[in-house]
């Protein structure tokens, strides 16, 4: 009669280690490389999340494992950009609230991009000219929606060097004019004035004209302001209380921008602002 031996409690501990071992090991080789200092970050803010009370350097040292030098010095940079709070030296460190209105500012503009992607997608069939919805972050202009021509051939709008064009696009300019002029002066400096053509407006003074002749006219344009082949009109959106939220704009070849047709298109998209500001409730995506 066969007798099974059953292995001894080590080694059956020995052998589920390995095991263990061997699939971290080769998850770790699908996930790729992470940035140490990146990694060491969120698990500062992590320890932190899961405290009911502000922690010492030290303590958050030892919770993460991090060494106390370099955790010194990533707190550090995390309080001047504001994710962290400095409670004082018998207090310790705490999280900031940054994290949760960076979260909240996500899901307004996930709102708003749904709220406004019905309409868009109507002017987008009434024209078949590219459409975009944008609005400014910090001095980023983000464009959220972009939807392609119907009109063979279509242009590719995707760049991402128009986070920092608003002075050369009329989504852009269609939301700077009506910023107050310290917070123009902000978004212009941060972004620079970057001479994207020959045509794009590059001087101060050029530039409050231009948005002068925007708030007068109710919509911006750029004409071959950033491309020399394409012309854009935007207008702004604003909720029930006037504050602007975002803007709309379309854009077209400039083989095809007959006066006339400027004309259509501008009204076009001055009408789906319009429409939009018209039911959009005050306060929900600002």
């Amino acid at each position: 009669m066969m007798q099974i031996v059953k292995e001894r409690p080590w080694e059956e501990a020995q052998f589920r280690q390995n095991q263990y071992r061997m699939v971290a090991g080769a998850k770790a080789g699908h996930d790729g490389k992470s940035i140490q200092s990146v990694d060491r970050a969120l698990s500062i803010m992590e320890a932190l999340s899961l405290s009911d009370t502000p922690l010492m350097l030290n303590e958050i040292a030892k919770l993460t494992g991090i060494n106390l030098s370099t955790c010194h010095h990533l707190i550090k940079t995390m309080v001047k950009r504001g994710y962290i709070v400095y409670a004082g030296r018998s207090n310790g460190y705490l999280l900031s609230t940054k994290l949760e209105a960076i979260a909240q500012r996500s899901v307004r503009e996930f709102n708003l991009v749904e709220f406004v992607r019905p309409k868009l997608q109507e002017l987008n069939l009434d024209l078949r000219e590219a459409v975009q919805m944008a609005v400014l972050r910090g001095s980023a202009l983000v464009t959220h929606i972009r939807m392609a021509s119907h009109i063979a051939p279509a242009l590719d709008h995707r760049d991402h060097a128009s986070l920092h064009a608003s002075h050369a696009l009329a989504t852009g300019k269609a939301i700077l004019a009506w910023l107050p002029e310290a917070e123009l002066a902000r978004v212009l400096t941060d972004n620079g004035m970057t001479s994207f053509t020959d045509a794009t407006i590059n001087s101060l003074g050029a530039i409050i004209e231009e948005l002068r002749l925007v708030r007068r006219s109710g919509f911006a344009m750029d004409d071959g302001e950033y491309r020399t082949d394409s012309v854009g009109y935007g207008a702004a959106v604003r909720d029930m209380s006037g504050a602007v939220v975002c803007s709309v704009g379309a854009i077209i070849p400039k083989k095809r921008a007959s006066d006339a047709y400027r004309q259509h298109v501008a009204n076009a998209v001055v009408n789906c602002a319009r429409e939009l500001s018209g039911r959009m409730p005050a306060g929900c995506f600002v």
